[in-house]
């Protein structure tokens, strides 16, 4: 198969495979870049294979970067873009179902290609168009299929952290998992309990994030691949609930959408600790956090100004979209007028601060004073105290006489 006309970004790079070539290597376009071309879909990184070594790429460009010098790969910086190019490789025994223990460059396309995790990312083309598919990964595009390159057991002991990626592009693609394939993720999958959580994130993240999630996330279940993730295996019920209540068709716009639809499903005391077990960041945690306590509160009516005012709009927000996912009453219009009748979106707006009722009013900083600017603040964002300077300092008088 030729492709009659190669898309921007791969002619963009055409130079480099060219300068590659006319010192007598090889290079290819490989992988996922390819795999997208055939799908008509965006690109998002150019990947280059060649049979010249890392030194030798680098003695034939100027501006070059040792990215990952040791497994092959040299960034090279040219007109303005930069690009991975990879030596062909071969890989020893893998010593810890996620990296190899030795990795040999080679000259051979075939010898790399055997190595890689899916034939539909088995994929290389050539700078005329010409596609060499060597593991039928054409033919499993075309029919939408997810197949592992060579023995599939073989792949996924290999590397344990395909099983999540071939549940992400399920999920990503809508592609069927070949049967061969899908039994040996099932069978591989305690291995999961070996890779680094945060390299099992980013793909779990990227499959909430597809269009097709809840196709990638039925086959994480029935591949019971959930018991060998962190917190997942104490919540099977949860999980099954969150892939039967929420809309298939809906997509979530962020991560952290995405995991506050499915903790919602589960023991509500388990969110933070399950958050922490897969080492997400504070800010990640807050969010989501922040989100179920937002849904619990809708599940009693409707907010409150001061629920408005607490929390962050685009989470109000995202938390309507949640209910309407589960097909749960949502009134987003109510949230857009709370936001817009509240007379102050910030205490920074305050008109009267400490610093005002040490000077004006001699009242000393502690407790006291503390717990009367937030009464202050509370009674402004509910609409019953203006923000005007005679009212607050009225108020607060009061208060500290109280």
């Amino acid at each position: 198969m030729k492709l009659t006309s190669l898309p921007s970004e791969f002619q963009k790079a055409l130079p480099i495979l060219s300068k590659i070539q006319e010192a007598g290597f090889q290079a290819y376009f490989v992988g996922g870049c390819v795999r997208d071309v055939l799908l008509n879909h965006p690109i998002h990184d150019v990947d280059i294979a060649s049979s010249a070594y890392p030194q030798e790429i680098k003695d034939l460009f100027e501006r070059t970067v040792d990215v990952g010098i040791e497994h092959g790969t040299v960034l090279v910086l040219e007109g303005g873009q930069e690009y991975e190019i990879t030596t062909f490789r071969t890989e020893e025994e893998y010593v810890d179902y996620r990296r190899p223990s030795q990795v040999h460059f080679v000259r051979s396309l075939e010898e790399d290609l055997k190595r890689r995790d899916f034939t539909i990312n088995a994929l290389a083309l050539d700078s005329e168009g010409h596609l060499v598919d060597l593991f039928h990964g054409l033919e499993d595009l075309e029919a939408k299929v997810i197949r592992a390159v060579g023995l599939a057991q073989e792949r996924f002991q290999e590397d344990a952290l395909r099983i999540m990626r071939g549940f992400r592009f399920q999920a990503s693609l809508g592609f069927d998992l070949e049967s061969e394939t899908f039994q040996a993720m099932m069978a591989c999958a305690p291995l999961l309990e070996k890779i680094a959580i945060e390299r099992i994130f980013i793909e779990f993240e990227k499959l909430l994030l597809a269009d097709s999630w809840a196709r990638g996330f039925s086959s994480l279940l029935a591949a019971n691949a959930f018991l060998y993730l962190p917190g997942f295996e104490l919540e099977s019920q949860g999980l099954y609930t969150f892939l039967e209540k929420v809309r298939s068709d809906f997509s979530f716009t962020s991560s952290a959408q995405a995991w506050a639809a499915m903790l919602y499903h589960f023991d509500n005391k388990q969110a933070g600790p399950i958050l922490k077990a897969w080492k997400t960041s504070r800010d990640f945690q807050k969010q989501v956090l922040e989100l179920l306590e937002i849904l619990k509160k809708r599940e009693k009516g409707l907010l409150s100004a001061w629920d408005c005012y607490m929390y962050q709009d685009d989470l109000l927000y995202k938390a309507e979209d949640i209910r309407m996912a589960i097909n749960l009453e949502t009134n987003s219009q109510y949230v857009t007028d709370t936001l817009a009748d509240l007379a102050i979106r910030d205490k920074q707006e305050i008109v009267v601060t400490g610093r005002t009722l040490i000077q004006e009013e001699g009242i000393q900083p502690g407790p006291l004073m503390g717990q009367a600017l937030k009464d202050v603040e509370r009674a402004i964002v509910k609409g019953d105290l203006p923000n005007e300077k005679a009212a607050i300092l009225a108020f607060v008088k009061e208060r500290m006489h109280d």
